[in-house]
């Protein structure tokens, strides 16, 4: 019976469990029966003997047999038989023939957590199916288990605990090793207070409703690297590093030390971009990161294309939970040439939106927006005021923000004005839209889209071109040109209709790591009533590139109703 003292070099050479290396030319490992798994680990143990001569190899034959009974030892076979011999081709080999014979197999297997951390539901045993009686002895697979305990007690704060029993008994002739581990946590350290320096300008009452957890919750590594991570997200900072040393602890509380380096306090973007829909489009905008210690911010965009042109301001004011909740003030104007030439529209809003991530998961924006509109849309033209409350819901589910392989969105929005109310008007405004998209096999990807959208109200001429509904182009129905479904007045103006549905379904192939064709069909149209709408029909297909800032698309689409040939459609951005 041998104690797990007597072999303290299995340490050294149990990491060669994880290490792939091939086998070089002079060294040749023959393992009867075959064994993939222990002539890769003599291999490693071994190493390059490459550049050796006749000579060297035969003295190297003593060394070589002794590594490689080493190497068999890590995975349990401790009655190997080893022979060695150097062949006479060039250049010469050394041979390395092993004859495992039975390995040592787990008889008494322990493994116990003792401590406050046994009621801790997070903190994971080993895997017993590696370490269960009957299982060959592997010298890894125990050290893995060590390992595991001695990390896991280190992200949950059990910064004083020890292996009180740590034994791997082995008896190579009767082929059965006993392994004991029992580890006593000692208590769970907590987190102290949250110290920030550095140059950063803002309010300490800010800065520490960005940390993620209270003074004295119990310590979680996780914790750490979300208060990194908030920091960082938050806008405000070039540099945070944040430091948490169980040595600095007292009363088993880690003081938690932050320092900050702040951005600079403007910053100012310019982008160019394409899509069929609206043409060249170009995007200036400007931000101030911070206004005063409280974190207010403010900025401005500027967006200009053919048929649109638009500017808006904001101004922020962190909620309670910074990252995720704040009030904005917002004001825009926009000028806009709608489906016909002829047909305008000069909109401006202005009023608050409250934005939230509610626990579910959803954002959730509250707003009260005022908005005056003229407009001349056919032989119908006006002055539209209205004051719409409204709130919107979203959902994003992904595995990948930029290019995701699997995921949804969904999304939903309501207003509502009362004539008399600062409104020429009654109306409730709804629209939604379900996004899916999954991947089969790496290859094949299915996307669905469905959109609707509705007005209700009784004095629908009343209602401004910003709040009827097109449908065509790009986003809704390709074949289409951009807002040309729409119920038409007696000249044949596009007017615009009160409910709008579209739907998409289309399928992809990757042809390379970042190229994908496909192929899709649309549907849909924008109607005046709901009895039985003529919906229009587009099919096509198209080329995926995924760039660094999200995939291109480029498609060819032809419509099934109506007039009208092969219609290239061009966008990019992500596809939920």
């Amino acid at each position: 019976m041998m104690s797990r003292s007597s072999f303290s070099f299995c340490l050294s050479f149990c990491s060669l469990l994880s290490t792939s290396v091939l086998a070089q030319e002079q060294l040749d490992v023959r393992v009867q029966p075959n064994n993939a798994k222990l002539r890769g680990n003599i291999q490693g143990y071994v190493g390059s003997l490459e550049g050796r001569d006749r000579q060297a190899l035969e003295q190297l034959t003593r060394v070589a047999e002794t590594q490689a009974q080493q190497a068999a030892q890590a995975l349990g076979y401790y009655n190997a038989q080893i022979d060695s011999e150097v062949d006479q081709r060039q250049p010469p080999r050394l041979v390395l023939t092993v004859q495992p014979g039975e390995p040592v197999r787990l008889r008494n297997v322990s493994v116990r957590i003792e401590g406050p951390a046994a009621q801790l539901a997070s903190f994971r045993s080993p895997d017993r199916e590696m370490l269960k009686p009957g299982a060959i002895l592997d010298h890894g697979h125990y050290e893995d288990a060590k390992k595991l305990i001695e990390n896991q007690a280190s992200r949950f704060g059990f910064f004083s605990g020890r292996f009180i029993r740590q034994k791997l008994l082995i008896d190579p002739r009767e082929g059965f090793a006993d392994i004991e581990l029992i580890y006593d946590s000692g208590p769970r350290y907590r987190l102290g207070a949250v110290k920030f320096g550095g140059d950063a300008p803002l309010s300490e009452d800010l800065l520490q409703r960005l940390v993620p957890f209270k003074r004295g919750d119990p310590y979680d590594s996780e914790l750490i690297a979300e208060l990194n991570q908030a920091l960082q997200t938050s806008g405000y900072f070039d540099a945070v590093r944040v430091d948490a040393a169980p040595e600095q602890a007292r009363d088993e509380q880690i003081p938690v030390d932050v320092r900050l380096t702040t951005r600079k306090p403007r910053t100012f973007g310019v982008g160019l971009g394409y899509s069929t829909d609206v043409g060249p489009r170009g995007k200036i905008n400007w931000t101030r990161h911070w206004v005063n210690p409280q974190g207010h911010s403010y900025g401005a965009e500027l967006e200009l294309s053919a048929p649109r042109q638009n500017v808006g301001l904001w101004y922020d004011i962190p909620g309670q939970a910074p990252l995720t909740d704040k009030l904005r003030l917002a004001a825009g104007y926009q000028y806009e040439e709608l489906a016909d030439t002829d047909s305008l529209s000069r909109l401006l809003t202005i009023g608050p939106e409250w934005h939230s991530l509610r626990p579910s998961g959803w954002t959730r924006v509250l707003s009260v927006k005022w908005q005056r509109e003229e407009y001349r849309l056919g032989d119908d033209s006006g002055l539209s005021t209205l004051l719409m409350p409204g709130a919107s819901y979203s959902l994003l589910r992904s595995n990948n923000r930029l290019d995701p392989s699997h995921g949804y969105r969904l999304q939903f929005d309501v207003s509502a004005a009362k004539d008399g109310l600062l409104s020429d008007a009654d109306l409730v405004h709804v629209e939604g839209a379900i996004k899916g998209l999954t991947t089969l096999a790496d290859k094949h990807r299915f996307l669905g889209r469905l959109q609707l959208g509705g007005n209700y109200t009784d004095e629908y001429k009343a209602i401004p071109p910003s709040l009827r509904f097109f449908a065509g182009g790009d986003q809704t129905v390709r074949g289409y040109d951009y807002q040309m479904l729409s119920p038409e007045n007696s000249d044949g103006d596009r007017i615009g209709g009160r409910y709008m549905i579209a739907g998409s379904l289309e399928y992809q192939y990757a042809i390379a790591d970042r190229w994908r064709i496909a192929t899709f069909v649309d549907q849909g149209n924008a109607f005046s009533s709901l009895e039985l709408p003529s919906l229009k029909t587009g099919v096509g297909f198209g080329v995926r590139w995924v760039s660094p800032v999200g995939p291109l698309r480029v498609d060819l689409a032809h419509p099934l109703d109506g007039d009208g040939g092969v219609r290239l459609h061009f966008s990019m951005g992500p596809e939920l």
